[in-house]
Formats: C-alpha cells, sequence, structure tokens
C-alpha cells in the first residue's frame, strides 16, 4: 500500500498551487512585497484571508492584470 501510494504521487501529473504567499506573489507580479501590500490596502488585490497570513489565488493575481490593464 505504502508503495502504490508513493508512485501515484510521482506519477501524477505536476501540482500547480491554487494561492501564494505576499513574497511568491509580489514576485510573480514583478513587484516588491511592499508594493504588493500598499496595492491590498488600497483594495486592488484581495488575498484570502482563511489564515493568519495572506494567501493570493492565482486567479486574483491574474484579475488583477486584467483590470489593470489598458
Amino acid at each position: 500500500m505504502h508503495l502504490s501510494l508513493h508512485r501515484e504521487v510521482g506519477n501524477g501529473p505536476p501540482r500547480h498551487p491554487l494561492a501564494v504567499n505576499r513574497y511568491e506573489a509580489s514576485r510573480l507580479l514583478g513587484i516588491s512585497p511592499a508594493t504588493l501590500d500598499r496595492l491590498t490596502d488600497r483594495g486592488l488585490l484581495r488575498p484570502s484571508r482563511a489564515t493568519r497570513r495572506p494567501l493570493y489565488s492565482l486567479q486574483e493575481l491574474g484579475r488583477f492584470l486584467k483590470e489593470t490593464t489598458p
């Protein structure tokens, strides 16, 4: 049983996160964490507050880029 679980995990498709922390989000957007915080404070980015630290969904980052691109 343990081997089959390991094999399933090893052979499955690559897993992608649904959300990232503020450092990863700022890196993905090409901005500093301080700028990300300012955008969040202004309501332009909406992180999930389900955990102690804010998480930014990849969908939210995409929405932000789409809505702020001329």
